[in-house]
């Protein structure tokens, strides 16, 4: 066997490991789009017509909309705090040394470590147990707690790839010309973190939004999206759950797109700065 065809045979293996991959990802996508469009009740293929009835039956639902909410104030708020949080753990993890470090990286991976149910389950027994002492009771606060807890990880992870990358040198540049702290970090550190601190936001937002075992652990009586349509297929499917996952594709999908032209003009951005 010659190496033309042998480098022939593996390059026709990798793309149709890479085709399938994308079919098995995908088709799933593209099938609940189309059952969002099914005239029909039941989710059965060939599809009997098209209609947009189900958006409206949706928006119709009585509970939908403070599910809707309810997902917006969690995933917002739990967004807010895991970007600050992953931001300074990230930079004390890179550009920092102390005592106990290696104590710091394992505490801040454990989340990581444990099954979403598992961590659900730890944080209902505790925060029942705080409840009964200071009189509080399970709702978005207790959600807000344990996604921070749960996502912070990840937006660390994703911050300290980007600050390991960073080059310190261009902030020693500003000072020597005369720049004050807040000012470096201002004009030089934190256009240059941009990106990774906006990925993962934009990837922490999307874990919270979609959230569902630890949502369903600490809600209480309070109603996401995710236990929304939970209730909703416990007692049947309908098409209604794939218009919702369809309106939830939309905006993930323009969320991951402008997180890739952030990351891009940043790249353009430390390239020029690196030039100069």
């Amino acid at each position: 066997m010659t190496d033309r065809l042998k480098g022939t045979i593996v390059d026709t293996l990798l793309v149709g490991s890479v085709a399938l991959m994308l079919v098995f990802l995908y088709v799933p996508i593209v099938t609940l789009v189309v059952f969002s469009f099914t005239d029909s009740r039941m989710l059965t293929l060939p599809i009997e017509g098209l209609s947009f009835a189900w958006y409206g039956e949706l928006l119709r639902k009585p509970d939908f909309l403070p599910a809707l909410a309810n997902s917006a104030i969690l995933a917002l708020v739990s967004t807010l705090f895991v970007s600050v949080l992953g931001t300074g753990g990230a930079l004390a993890w890179i550009r920092y040394r102390f005592r106990f470090q290696q104590a710091f990286r394992a505490v801040t991976f454990a989340p990581l470590l444990f099954p979403q149910l598992l961590l659900g389950v730890v944080m209902l027994l505790w925060f029942s147990l705080l409840g009964q002492w200071l009189g509080f009771s399970m709702g978005l606060p207790t959600m807000i707690v344990g996604h921070i807890v749960y996502v912070t990880p990840f937006a660390l992870v994703i911050v300290a790839v980007q600050v390991y990358g960073f080059d310190e040198t261009l902030e020693d540049a500003a000072r020597d010309a005369g720049a004050s702290g807040w000012e470096v970090f201002r004009e030089v550190t934190f256009p240059l973190l941009w990106p990774g601190i906006f990925s993962a936001a934009t990837f922490a937002f999307l874990l919270s939004w979609g959230n569902f075992y630890i949502s369903y652990s600490l809600a209480g009586t309070v109603r996401t999206l995710p236990t929304f349509v939970y209730s909703g297929i416990a007692v049947g499917s309908s098409p209604i759950y794939p218009a919702l996952a369809t309106l939830n594709f939309v905006p993930a999908l323009v969320l991951v797109v402008l997180a890739d032209i952030v990351r891009r003009r940043a790249e353009r951005r430390t390239r020029r700065a690196g030039g100069a």
